[in-house]
C-alpha cells in the first residue's frame, strides 16, 4: 500500500499505477536508489504516461553530470513538433551530492534556486521532468520542493550484511527473477535461485544477465535447475576486502567465512587480510574509548540510532573530540620539531574518529557496529592478530585455518578469550 500520494517504493510501482490514471501522474518525478531498479522504474513509468507508440520521439535524455541547469529548464520548456507530450529525463543529476570529478557540472545555489522557482511556477502542460539519482538528502530544500510538487519513486535497497539487509536484497532478487522468468513462462526452483544468488551476489545487472543466459540455455524446457546454473554461470565477481570486514563487524560468521575463502581464491596475501582486520579493530577500539570517556554519562545504543539522529546528536561531539586531539598532536609536533619543519611528523589521520566529517555515513556505520563488541573482546582480538602477524612472518602453517579460527572465535556469542591463555608464549611459537 502506498504510504502517501507523492512517494512510492519500487516494488509497489505497478500496483500504484493501476490505482491511478495517466492524468494523475505529476509532471515532476524523482527516482533514486539502485541504478538497475531506477532504469526499470523509468521504463514502467514512461510506458504508462506516454504509451508504447510514441516513446521514441517523446523522450529526451540528458546526462546530469555534464548538462547545465539552464539547458535542463530549456529542454523541458521547449515544445516538440512531433508529439503532444514530452518527457525529459536527467540521469544522475548531482542535486544531493558533489560531482565525482573536475569535469562534472557543479550546480550553484543560484542554479538550485532557479530550478525550485521553475518547479514552483509549474512545468508546461504535458511536459514531464524526470530526475534520477543514486543518493538523496531529505533535508535539502530541493528534495522538499520535489516531494511537495511531484512524485518520488524510492528504488533504494539496504546494502549492509545484517540479516534484515540480506533478507531485503534476497526479496528484491526474487521479485526480479519472477518478473524476468514470467516473460517466457519459465520457473526456477529454490536450489537454482540460491545458487545463482551466491554466484552473483547483490549485483542486479549481473544477476539479470545470467538469468537471460539461463533462459536461452534451457531452450524449450520450462524449468531452470541447479544443474543448469552450474553449467552456465561462473563466479566472475571479485569480492572487495571490505565485504569481509563488513561481515566480520556485523558478526555474520557465515558471510565472513564465505568472503575469506573468496579472497584466498583470488590470491590475496594473508597479511593483507590480517591488516584489514587490524585496522577495523583499532577503529572500533577508538570508538569504544570515545564512548566510555566522552559519553560516559550519556548511555546510548548506536545500533538502534538512525543516521540523522547520529549526525545531530553524536557527530558534533566527535568533531570536537578530533579537534582536541589534533591540537594535542600539533602541540607535540611543535615541541619535538624545535621549529624545524623537516622534523615535523606525518599527519596521524588514523587516530581521528571522523577524518572527513563531510562524509559521515562510514563513521555512523562503525559506531553502529561497535555495539556488537565489548572493549575486552576487541583487545583480545588485537592480541590474537599481533601473534598471528608474528607467526606469518616467522613460520609456516595453515594461514587460512588460523584466520577462520579468528573469525569464529571473535564472532562467537560466548566472547573471545585469548591473551590470558597465551601470555607466556606470545610471540614465541
Amino acid at each position: 500500500m502506498v504510504q502517501n500520494k507523492n512517494k512510492v517504493k519500487h516494488d509497489n510501482l505497478d500496483v500504484f499505477l493501476k490505482s491511478v490514471q495517466e492524468k494523475d501522474i505529476p509532471n515532476l518525478v524523482l527516482i533514486y536508489g539502485e541504478s538497475y531498479l531506477v532504469t526499470q522504474a523509468f521504463k514502467t513509468l514512461s510506458s504508462f504516461v506516454l504509451g508504447k507508440d510514441f516513446q521514441k520521439f517523446a523522450i529526451e535524455t540528458l546526462e546530469g553530470r555534464s548538462v547545465s541547469m539552464g539547458d535542463i529548464i530549456e529542454q523541458v520548456s521547449t515544445f516538440s513538433f512531433l508529439v503532444s507530450k514530452k518527457m525529459v529525463i536527467v540521469k544522475n543529476i548531482p542535486l544531493f551530492y558533489p560531482p565525482q570529478n573536475n569535469s562534472d557540472i557543479r550546480f550553484s545555489s543560484s542554479d538550485i534556486d532557479h530550478l525550485m522557482a521553475f518547479i514552483e511556477n509549474g512545468l508546461p502542460e504535458n511536459h514531464y521532468l524526470i530526475l534520477t539519482s543514486t543518493l538523496i538528502d531529505k533535508r535539502k530544500k530541493i528534495y522538499k520542493a520535489i516531494a511537495d510538487k511531484g512524485l518520488i519513486i524510492d528504488c533504494s535497497v539496504a546494502q549492509g550484511v545484517r540479516k534484515v539487509d540480506m533478507d531485503e536484497q534476497r526479496a528484491v532478487l526474487q521479485t526480479m527473477a519472477n518478473k524476468i522468468l514470467s516473460s517466457s513462462k519459465k520457473t526456477m526452483d529454490n536450489q537454482a535461485f540460491h545458487a545463482l544468488m551466491e554466484l552473483t551476489q547483490f549485483n542486479l545487472y549481473l544477476f539479470s544477465q545470467n538469468l537471460e543466459k539461463l533462459m536461452a540455455f534451457t531452450g524449450k524446457s520450462l524449468k531452470i535447475s541447479i544443474t543448469d546454473v552450474k553449467a552456465v554461470v561462473k563466479r566472475d565477481k571479485k569480492d572487495p576486502i571490505f565485504n569481509l570486514t563488513n561481515a566480520f563487524m556485523a558478526k555474520d560468521v557465515k558471510s565472513a567465512l564465505f568472503y575469506l575463502n573468496s579472497l584466498f581464491n583470488e590470491g590475496f596475501h594473508p597479511l593483507q587480510i590480517l591488516k584489514s582486520f587490524e585496522n577495523q579493530i583499532r577503529k572500533l577500539i577508538l570508538v569504544k574509548c570515545f564512548t566510555q570517556n566522552v559519553r560516559q554519562n550519556h548511555t546510548m545504543s548506536f545500533g538502534k540510532m538512525n543516521f540523522n539522529a547520529f549526525k545531530m546528536q553524536v557527530l558534533p561531539e566527535i568533531i570536537l573530540y578530533d579537534e582536541h586531539l589534533k591540537g594535542m598532536i600539533e602541540e607535540h609536533d611543535t615541541y619535538f620539531s624545535k621549529g624545524d619543519p623537516k622534523k615535523k611528523t606525518k599527519k596521524l589521520n588514523d587516530l581521528f574518529l571522523a577524518p572527513n566529517p563531510q562524509n559521515a555515513y562510514p563513521v555512523f556505520q562503525i559506531f553502529k557496529n561497535s555495539d556488537n563488541f565489548s572493549l575486552k573482546e576487541l583487545n583480545q582480538a588485537l592480541f590474537f592478530l599481533s601473534d598471528l602477524d608474528f607467526r606469518l612472518k616467522s613460520s609456516t602453517f595453515d594461514e587460512k585455518t588460523a584466520l577462520e579460527n579468528f573469525i569464529i572465535k571473535t564472532c562467537s556469542k560466548g566472547g573471545f578469550v585469548y591473551a590470558p591463555e597465551n601470555q607466556n608464549r606470545r610471540h614465541h611459537f
